[in-house]
Formats: C-alpha cells, sequence, structure tokens
C-alpha cells in the first residue's frame, strides 16, 4: 500500500508544477524599455473611486510620480460617502494633471465601476486610455513602459498583472488560496496569450491600457456594464472581435493591496467567485453547470489530507491511508512556503495556516455559489448578466 500512497499523492505534489510550465513564456514589463519615446502619446488615466479615502492618497501620488511625460489623471468620485471628494479635490488644487469628475446617479443596467468609466472616457482627452484602480500603487517606470510595450507589439490593449500586496494575517492565510486557485485555472500570461479560446482570456482590472478605437469598436464599457468582473469581460469581447490583446507581468511596476480585513477578503470575492468564474468556465454549458464543483474542488483537494491526519489522532487508520496524507500535507505546506518566500517575501511559517485559509476560501465558494448572480458591492446590489 505504501507505493500506492506515493502514486495517489501525486496529484497533490505535481499539480504546482503545471502551474510552472503553464507560466513559461509569460512576458513582464521588466523587457521593455524605461525610456519614454520622442513622441509620447497623451495617456488618459481614468480611475473609478467610490468610498476610497484610505486608498486615493497614495494611489494618485503614486501617478503623478511617473516618469512619463504626458497625462492626465481623471478622478470619477462615484457618489462616495466618506472625504474621497475633499481628498480629490485638494490634491486636484494642487496640481493641474489631476481633476475630479461627480458621478452622475447610477444608470439602470450597470455596475458602478463601469459607468464611472465610461464617464471618465467621456472626458478623455488621450492616445491611450488607461484604466486603474485606486487601491493600486504605480511605479515611476509603469506608464512608460506599459505605452512601449504596447507600441512594440501593435497592441490594442494591454493589461498587466501586479503584485498583491498582504498586509494583516488574514490576506496573508486567505488570498493566496484563491490566487492558487486562479493559477491552476489561468496559468501565467504566457498561457492566456498562447489561449486560441475565449473563455482562457482574462485582464487585471486593476491597470489596463487601450487605444481610444479599439475601446469604442467595442462599445467599451457598455459591452461589459453588467459584468461582475468587467475586465475579463472586457478581455473576451476584445479576443472575439479581433483585437490584438496581451496581458504581461509587472511585479515591480505595479502593487495592489485588494482588502484588508477579513469581511473585506469575504465580501471581495464572495462577489467575484461565482458569478465570474460563469464566463470562464470552459466547454460551455457543461462547464458552467461543473462550475460550483469547480470552485470547490481545490480548496476542498486541500483539506482532504489534513481531516484524514487529524480523524487518524481520534481513530486507528490504515497505514497506507496515513502515508499517503503525511505525503500531500507535506506537500502542500512545502509548497506554499515556496511561495511565501519566493513570491509573497514572507514567512514560510505562513504555509502551516493553509487549511485555515482553505476553509475560509470553501465558505466563500458556497456563499458566492448560494448567491448566484445577485452581488453586492459597496453598499450597492446588482444583478449581474
Amino acid at each position: 500500500m505504501t507505493v500506492w500512497s506515493y502514486v495517489l499523492a501525486l496529484p497533490w505534489l505535481a499539480a504546482p508544477l503545471l502551474v510552472l510550465w503553464r507560466m513559461r513564456g509569460s512576458p513582464s514589463l521588466d523587457g521593455e524599455s524605461p525610456d519614454p519615446p520622442a513622441d509620447a502619446p497623451l495617456v488618459s488615466i481614468i480611475v473609478p473611486a467610490r468610498n476610497e479615502s484610505a486608498n486615493i492618497a497614495t494611489c494618485l501620488h503614486a501617478i503623478l510620480a511617473s516618469r512619463y511625460p504626458r497625462f492626465e489623471v481623471i478622478v470619477v468620485n462615484d457618489r462616495s460617502e466618506d472625504d474621497t471628494g475633499a481628498i480629490v479635490a485638494a490634491i486636484a488644487e494642487r496640481d493641474a494633471r489631476v481633476r475630479m469628475l461627480d458621478s452622475a446617479p447610477l444608470a439602470d443596467g450597470w455596475f458602478g465601476k463601469q459607468w464611472a468609466c465610461v464617464q471618465g472616457v467621456h472626458e478623455a482627452s488621450g492616445s491611450l486610455y488607461c484604466f486603474t484602480d485606486a487601491d493600486t500603487t504605480h511605479g515611476p517606470e509603469l506608464l512608460t513602459r506599459s505605452v512601449n510595450a504596447m507600441r512594440a507589439r501593435s497592441l490594442d490593449f494591454l493589461s498587466v498583472a501586479g503584485r498583491q500586496e498582504m498586509g494583516t494575517f488574514w490576506e496573508r492565510v486567505v488570498q493566496p488560496e484563491v490566487f492558487a486557485i486562479l493559477a491552476m485555472r489561468y496559468g501565467g500570461p504566457g498561457a492566456v496569450n498562447r489561449s486560441p479560446r475565449a473563455e482562457d482570456k482574462i485582464a487585471n482590472g486593476q491597470f489596463m491600457m487601450i487605444t481610444p478605437p479599439a475601446y469604442y469598436a467595442v462599445d467599451g464599457h457598455a459591452a461589459v456594464r453588467r459584468k461582475v468582473a468587467e475586465d475579463l469581460g472586457l478581455a473576451q469581447v476584445l479576443f472575439r472581435r479581433g483585437k490584438r490583446s496581451e496581458l504581461v507581468f509587472g511585479l515591480r511596476h505595479l502593487a495592489t493591496r485588494m482588502y484588508a480585513s477579513l469581511p473585506e477578503i469575504v465580501r471581495g470575492w464572495r462577489k467575484n467567485m461565482y458569478v465570474g468564474g460563469l464566463d470562464a468556465a470552459p466547454f460551455g454549458r457543461v462547464g458552467r453547470a461543473l462550475l460550483p464543483a469547480g470552485l470547490l474542488a481545490i480548496p476542498v483537494a486541500s483539506l482532504v489530507p489534513v481531516i484524514v491526519l487529524l480523524s487518524g489522532l481520534l481513530w486507528p487508520l490504515p497505514a497506507g491511508l496515513v502515508t499517503w496524507a503525511v505525503l500531500c500535507v507535506a506537500g502542500l505546506v512545502l509548497w506554499r512556503a515556496a511561495g511565501y518566500v519566493v513570491i509573497a517575501h514572507l514567512s514560510p511559517l505562513y504555509a502551516l495556516a493553509f487549511p485555515l485559509g482553505s476553509a475560509i476560501v470553501v465558505q466563500i465558494a458556497c456563499g458566492a455559489i448560494a448567491r448566484g448572480r445577485r452581488v453586492e458591492w459597496k453598499g450597492r446590489w446588482y444583478e449581474a448578466g
């Protein structure tokens, strides 16, 4: 039974190797020139912001420190109930490159972010549109390298996958488990870019750059106005319309802290996980029908060997089963420890808490599945399309 224990443990031990293989050939902004082109086009940076008083100043100061010579910043204050508007107004008074636009009341059938973005576009003057979230921090070379990537590869659309910052214990335990699911589904930017299927396309709404002709050719954010994951939806629409799009790594140039507490993590992923997954499910209707099982498969698979080991403390179990569980848990801990050190630059000891993170992801997934297409975010309820 010991040999079979090793054989049966292979999926738990080898799955990360598959992810690494699928990440081969992933492009990075590090390969682009940090020098602005002589004829640098004007870039309109559009920042939708709703109740972002904790983040907006850091975001804007980082953007304004860019070494790119020509850009404007349009912050769309999406009817914030905190000090977001006052903070932006104060920054705009000191720097003419920043303008604030107060959003009109949310239109029927629109998600708030898309509604804010399309209003920002109406005020934009640039030859490139750049959509970025208010919880991002831009490096000084991000804009330059992105523009150079667009030009070098004649792209219509570019999205950058940056570094995810995790400050609290809960962020460091739960977020990697969610990112592991995304990595298993998509691989890296290379795999996304190489795929010939629209359902394999994804973008990172934290930073997206697009040419105005491409934006208007697909009807822009209006085409994804009812999508909970508008970035994924836009990437798929552009691909179906034959536009040249790429996802690239920008780990040294873009950072985002998505959520700052456990309640925020739960609310955020509960909003996106199931409804967004419906648009990314392969194999059409069959894939969408199997999506609930797919969302639960990875976190449950991580928990099963742990449960077996804990059961072994209470009841005698076959030696082969215990050996299998020990191998699986050891592999899960080692792979996660490597990720914490190499990718997140955190203590490998966080890997020991992976069962807690997996259990929370199971709870998030179940909540998302139960809600279906009805989602809530920042005090608004939506019916996703």
